[in-house]
This record gives C-alpha cells, structure tokens and sequence, in this order.
C-alpha cells in the first residue's frame, strides 16, 4: 500500500507541470469550473496539487517500501479521471441549486399572488381567476383571463393584478351605463362599444408587458448582484461585462414595463371619468309632479295653517 501511494505520488507530481501548461492555454481543459481563470489553474497545478503529492510521498516514506508501477499509472491518469467526475458532481450541484432556487421562486411568486389578491379582496377588486372565469363572461372578459394568466406565467403577479383593476372598472361602467340606459338604446351601445375598445387596448398592453417580460424570465437579477459583490475582483473583464449587461436588460424591462403601467392607469382613468360622467345623466322620468324644493314649501306652509282644521267644540 505505501509503494502503491509513493508511485501514485511521484506520476501525481509529474502531471503537474503538464496540466498547468494546458491550463494556461485554456483554462476550461483543465478546470471543472463553469467560468475558470489562469489564476486558479496556478492556485491547483502550481500549489494544491504538488503539495498532496508531496504530502503522499512524506507519508510513504517511513515504510521504506519502493514505487510501484500500478501506483505510478495511476497518478498519471488521477487528473484526467478525476477532471469528468468532478465536472459531473459539480453539474448535479448546480442542477441542485437551480431547481431548489427555482422552487423558492415559485413559491414566493405564490405568496406575492396571494397577498396581493388578499389586498385586492380588501380595496374592493373584482379578482379574476385565469381558470375559472365569471359566469357569462364575454370575449372581452376572457381577453382579458388571458393577459392576467401570462403574466402569471412569467412570474409577475405583480402587473397581473392590473387585469383585476382593468376588470372591476369594467363591470363597474357597465352596471352604471345599465342603470341610465335600456339594453336596446342606441346610446347604451354606442357607449358599451367605446367602453370595450378602451379595455382592449389596455388588454393589449398587458399582452405586451408579458411578452416583454418573458424576454428576462430567467434572468436572476439577485443572483448576479450576489455574483458581482462576492466576485468582483476575481471575474474577468469580459465576464463582468455579461453580468453588468445583464443587469441593464433587467433596468431597461422595467423601465418599458413601467411605461405600459403607465397607459393602463390612463385607461382606468378614463374608465373612472365615464362612469362618473354616466352617474351625472338623468334619464329617468320624474315620478313627482312638482319639484321637491316646492313640494317642502308646500308642505311648510301646509304645517304652519294646520290649526285651521282643528274642530271648534
């Protein structure tokens, strides 16, 4: 066992310099890092390495048995089988890592989606569920299950939540055009008409804001911020410059997204202006024959002579 583990040592020591060639040739032949540097083929090859080999050979020494031959063969081949195994355990790791981060993700995702259907329940949202939409639901309503169901396929409940807000002023215009229209006039059409084109526009946008965030759905902006403050000295300059890109995709996302944010809450706003203009119109006809103004005069002066009619005995 001693001349096995001084054989492995003295083929171990003899690869070193061979290795550290290769990897300051190219660093990803002789490293199982994702993204290796020079500095750590030099930290491997020039110190970690020899000194095991150097500590097997000390620790064989005392027996004072000879090399063997099977150890020295395989010392030469330890790196070359050893390179593969470690790239393998360190894939499985990182496979890991990316289902176990993407796991939280999707669970805080759920927790951010029921806290905010939680707050919209409180303020008074109409909270539309992509599965079940409401019963009679219209083209317009179902457009608009769909836009809230993407959003929430790209983890953003967020901007989802701006399909409950766009449905609630919806119904809420409708139930008023209802009460100062008949279903069959011609203003209460033309108004609905108006009413639906504005909400398909904003139905759109939504459609828009998912298609710009799916673009970055898998860009960990965490992630690489932790990368950047642990790693910044140690990352190249062409690395750094990727994850620095990255970043600035995920600012500008937000900033168009920010955008469309924007014109939906203008189209809710001229949602609110209609169903506050639609309250103001009275078109129903007046059941008094009088005013009440003159009705509480009448009734005053009525009040006031009323000992007239007291009987005289």
């Amino acid at each position: 066992m001693l001349g096995f583990l001084q054989g492995f040592s003295y083929g171990l020591f003899m690869t070193c310099l061979p290795w550290l060639l290769v990897g300051l040739a190219n660093p990803r032949l002789a490293l199982a890092f994702e993204s290796p540097s020079r500095w750590q083929v030099w930290v491997r090859y020039g110190l970690v390495v020899p000194f095991i080999s150097m500590l097997l050979w000390l620790t064989s020494l005392w027996g004072g048995f000879g090399p063997s031959l099977v150890g020295w063969l395989a010392g030469i081949v330890a790196i070359p089988v050893a390179l593969p195994v470690e790239r393998t355990l360190r894939g499985w790791l990182a496979r890991r890592r990316e289902g176990r981060r993407q796991a939280l993700a999707a669970a805080e995702s759920r927790r951010q989606r029921a806290q905010q259907e939680r707050e919209a329940h409180e303020a008074g949202l109409a909270v539309l569920d992509p599965a079940k939409p409401p019963q009679g639901a219209d083209d317009l309503v179902l457009a608009m299950c769909r836009a809230k169901q993407g959003l929430l396929d790209v983890n953003r409940p967020d901007l989802a939540i701006q399909a409950d807000r766009l449905y609630s002023r919806y119904r809420h215009v409708l139930d008023v055009l209802g009460s100062r229209f008949h279903s069959g006039e011609l203003a209460f059409e033309r108004s609905r008409g108006l009413v639906a084109e504005v909400c398909l526009g904003a139905v759109d946008t939504l459609h828009t804001m998912e298609s710009q965030a799916r673009g970055v759905v898998s860009v960990d902006g965490n992630f690489v911020r932790r990368r950047l403050s642990r790693e910044g000295k140690r990352l190249s300059e062409e690395e750094r410059a990727a994850l620095v890109r990255r970043l600035d995709l995920l600012v500008e996302t937000e900033q168009r997204l920010d955008a469309h944010s924007a014109r939906i809450e203008s189209a809710l706003t001229v949602l609110d202006d209609t169903a506050v203009a639609m309250a103001q119109i009275e078109t129903a006809r007046p059941q008094a024959s009088v005013t009440a103004e003159k009705a509480l005069e009448d009734l005053r002066r009525f009040v006031e002579g009323a000992d007239r009619y007291a009987r005289k005995d």
